[in-house]
């Protein structure tokens, strides 16, 4: 019977997009191809990407701000603000929330994409996303991939190589981690995502600083910001971690919607499968994990540090107030996880607190 109504709800769904399409076109939205950073080895990129139907007028807001995070100790504070290096889209203009969900995504669009010496063509999926590994041979460093596809301007990405000598790395989540949002409040997570800006977000108190320090500190370090919340928000993110001074880095976000076999797509499996996949990307690499007490990272950290301990150089918890704790759902969910043996684990209401906990472990 699930089943059966599953199916039906993807034939509904199918139409809808179909009328929307027709909807886009006949009042002049423009194909684009939103460029995200991606991340990879000197042999192997991670291709990230969406393509869209945007609001008459979206696509001209930054075509000449594509910005190339900058090298060494800058890269952690002006990575994401850093001057204009070549012309496209870039996904990061200054454009509200609700425009960005405006959007209709092109399915199965073909993209050209262009690194390096390499040209490669492939499809998006049905949400419109790319997420694809090309083969090319690239110096450690961020560098630049363009993308197009029919009746799209091109866009202009950034690709971080991450160095082979890189025993260290950073995974983080977002959402009360290093963005204070209470998200489950049903007004305000609306009002925060279809109205204000990121300015009217606020930072987690030591956060950024804390990041920064761990980046300073292992300065060939990749950083990755891991979170459940969905790619239309992705602009908006970009330019909060700007903002407020975090180290720049690829965003691994997920598409919401219904899945082939399920009426929702898993925010925890979406973690849990990145988690597994960066240890298989990285081997040499141990991952501090970064995350909050209120949607399941606890869990989540615990058990990829079981399965993969020699992945995992520590664990960082921000724990929730009282009222966040409340709009999160509380923070008793998931139980508090075993300790695994031989993993620091840090957990403290704020970015300075667990700065000392990591450097009493020897972490930071």
């Amino acid at each position: 019977m699930t089943g059966t109504l599953l199916k039906a709800a993807h034939r509904v769904g199918d139409r809808v997009h179909a009328a929307q399409t027709v909807w886009a076109r006949r009042f002049g939205f423009i194909p684009q191809v939103v460029a995200y950073r991606g991340y990879g080895t000197t042999s192997r990129v991670r291709i990230l990407a969406r393509v869209l139907y945007g609001a008459p007028g979206l696509h001209r807001i930054g075509a000449n701000t594509t910005r190339e995070p900058a090298r060494g100790r800058d890269h952690c504070r002006a990575g994401w603000l850093a001057p204009p290096a070549s012309r496209g889209w870039t996904g990061t203009e200054d454009v509200r929330g609700w425009r960005a969900f405006t959007s209709i995504p092109i399915e199965y669009s073909a993209v050209t994409i262009e690194i390096g010496d390499q040209v490669q063509t492939v499809r998006a999926d049905f949400g419109g996303v790319v997420d694809v590994m090309v083969s090319v041979s690239l110096t450690p460093g961020w560098h630049s991939v363009r993308l197009s596809a029919d009746g799209a301007e091109p866009a202009v990405g950034q690709v971080l190589v991450v160095d082979p000598s890189a025993t260290f790395g950073i995974v983080s989540d977002i959402d009360d981690t290093v963005m204070v949002t209470a998200l489950p409040r049903p007004f305000l997570a609306l009002w925060n995502t279809f109205v204000l800006s990121e300015r009217a977000r606020t930072p987690t108190p030591g956060m950024s600083v804390l990041l920064d320090r761990l980046a300073a500190r292992h300065p060939e370090a990749p950083v990755m910001y891991l979170s459940t919340g969905p790619w239309n928000a992705a602009p908006t993110l970009s330019r909060f971690l700007g903002r407020n001074l975090y180290p720049a880095g690829p965003l691994l976000l997920t598409d919401w919607g219904m899945t082939a076999d399920s009426w929702f797509r898993s925010g925890r499996e979406h973690k849990v499968r990145n988690l597994a996949r960066l240890a298989a990307e990285f081997p040499e690499v141990k991952w501090l994990l970064v995350g909050d007490n209120g949607q399941h990272d606890e869990s989540i950290y615990a058990e990829f540090a079981r399965r993969h301990p020699e992945s995992v150089a520590g664990v960082a918890i921000r724990e929730l107030s009282g009222s966040e704790a409340v709009f999160s759902g509380g923070t008793e969910h998931d139980g508090r996880p075993t300790p695994v043996p031989g993993v620091p684990w840090a957990s403290a209401p704020d970015g300075a607190t667990l700065a000392e906990q990591l450097e009493a472990y020897g972490v930071l």
